[in-house]
């Protein structure tokens, strides 16, 4: 199913680059998924992860990926996935995940872990490469990541506090902490 679901992603981020850059897309999938199989996660758990960006980034949608992948992954990617783009400001989208993720299941947490704590990584290497320039890819500004970022970090250190899974937010916390020092309500997390 592994396998499947990176040739399936593969193939939906097809000619997609990570944001301002010229790495492509689908390296953020896989590495969500290296996060998630170190993890020791179920397999439909990993396939979830490699998806996670299809149906709010791609033409693919909630119906190909049940056919595909069965009703638990499908599930699992829906529960990840933002509302349309086209339909609600960023605030609202990141608003409405923050909500969801407060009474998710462990799983979803799981692969919103992952994928929030490649996300900051890729911003930390970043920033480290070509400094506060790396803010320019975003809709908003360095001070609304942060608040976004923090309050992930709030919801996951309250829902993953123990168990190995620890071991990731206090990894997410760390590069949080490492991309926001000395701004404005830069206070560790």
């Amino acid at each position: 199913m592994i396998f499947k679901a990176i040739e399936f992603a593969a193939r939906a981020h097809s000619g997609d680059y990570r944001k301002g850059t010229m790495i492509p897309y689908i390296t953020h999938p896989l590495n969500v998924a290296k996060i998630l199989i170190e993890s020791e996660c179920r397999e439909q758990v990993v396939a979830a992860g490699i998806l996670h960006d299809t149906l709010e980034d791609t033409r693919v949608t909630f119906e190909e990926i049940r056919d595909s992948f069965g009703s638990e992954v499908a599930d699992l990617v829906g529960a990840v996935s933002e509302p349309n783009k086209s339909d609600h400001t960023w605030e609202n989208r990141k608003a409405h995940t923050l909500k969801g993720l407060k009474n998710a299941s462990f799983e979803v947490l799981l692969i919103s872990l992952a994928d929030k704590l490649d996300n900051i990584t890729s911003i930390r290497e970043d920033i480290d490469r070509i400094g506060d320039k790396v803010w320019k890819r975003f809709r908003r500004p360095k001070e609304r990541q942060q608040w976004y970022y923090k309050a992930l970090a709030d919801v996951f250190s309250t829902r993953l506090a123990d168990g190995k899974e620890a071991a990731l937010v206090s990894a997410y916390k760390r590069e949080v902490n490492l991309v926001f020092k000395g701004t404005e309500n830069g206070d560790e997390i």
